[in-house]
């Protein structure tokens, strides 16, 4: 409930979804922003909490939070976790389910040189398989 509360906090310390993306990201002339979603992105270090964007020109994610990891030299770093998909990389948009937690269901994005991601704990699962599948030009099949 507090990650919720803060998330809010910060969409509107930065004036809405849209004013985060185009701080966060290099906007290309005509690009506009589609949908964005609260959800997490899950990497080999575990999942991370963020927003993922969905717009005219690629899927976007990023983290809500600073990453901390550590240096060879042992100095602590800090980072936002980002990732930009051009549209044009994707090769197609899934949904997985869990047969035995449905509200473990998760969108699997892969792109064309067989890179998967993978995006959980989406309020409206549904809605932004919709608008990966509208933005990529795949075939949304609804389930």
């Amino acid at each position: 409930m507090k990650h919720k509360l803060s998330h809010g906090a910060k969409i509107i310390q930065y004036g809405g979804q849209g004013k985060i993306f185009r701080r966060n990201f290099s906007i290309k002339e005509g690009e506009k922003l589609l949908h964005t979603s609260q959800c997490n992105l899950y990497t080999t270090a575990g999942a991370i909490a963020g927003l993922l964007f969905v717009s005219t020109e690629r899927v976007a994610f990023c983290s809500d939070r600073s990453i901390k990891t550590y240096s060879t030299t042992g100095e602590q770093l800090k980072f936002q976790y980002k990732v930009s998909i051009p549209l044009a990389k994707i090769k197609g948009v899934l949904e997985s389910k869990n047969m035995k937690r449905p509200s473990n269901n998760y969108v699997e994005l892969v792109t064309v040189d067989d890179f998967s991601f993978w995006f959980m704990g989406l309020m409206s699962i549904k809605k932004t398989l919709r608008y990966l599948h509208q933005a990529a030009g795949t075939a949304y099949l609804s389930t």
